[in-house]
C-alpha cells in the first residue's frame, strides 16, 4: 500500500479541547497511535493496558484510551494507543472502520464507504 498522511483532530470526550495533527494512514496498525504527552495535554488518560505486537516482533503492554476524532468532516469516537514520545502519529484500522473510511492507495486518499449489514 502507498503511504500517505491525513490531517485530523483529536479531542477529549467532552469536546472541550482539540489538537490538530498529521497522521500516517496505516491499515496494518489496529489502533490509532498518538504520543502520550499530546493525549495527556488534552486531559485524556489511559483507561486500560493492552498488549501490542510491533513490526519488529517486540510485544509491549501500553495504555489505551478513548478520544473523539474529526476526520474528513466527520466526528466520531475511537480508541488510541498512548505511544512513546517522538513517534509519528498513525491512523489505524479501528478509526478508519469506525468512521466508515476506505483507503485508496493509488490516489493516496481516504474515501467514504457504506456500512454493511449483511
Amino acid at each position: 500500500m502507498g503511504v500517505f498522511n491525513v490531517e485530523l483532530e483529536i479531542g477529549d470526550i467532552q469536546r472541550q479541547r482539540w489538537v490538530k495533527l498529521e497522521a500516517m494512514v496505516d491499515t496494518g496498525a489496529v489502533i490509532t497511535c498518538v504520543p502520550a504527552s499530546l493525549l495527556r495535554d488534552l486531559g485524556i488518560e489511559p483507561s486500560w493496558q493492552q498488549r501490542f505486537q510491533f513490526a519488529q516482533g517486540e510485544i509491549r503492554e501500553m495504555g489505551v484510551g478513548s478520544v473523539l476524532m474529526r476526520l474528513e468532516g466527520k466526528e466520531f469516537p475511537t480508541q488510541v494507543l498512548f505511544n512513546e514520545e517522538g513517534t509519528r502519529p498513525l491512523l489505524g484500522a479501528m478509526a478508519l472502520e469506525g468512521g466508515f473510511f476506505g483507503v485508496d492507495p493509488h490516489n493516496k486518499r481516504l474515501m467514504p464507504i457504506d456500512g454493511l449489514m449483511l
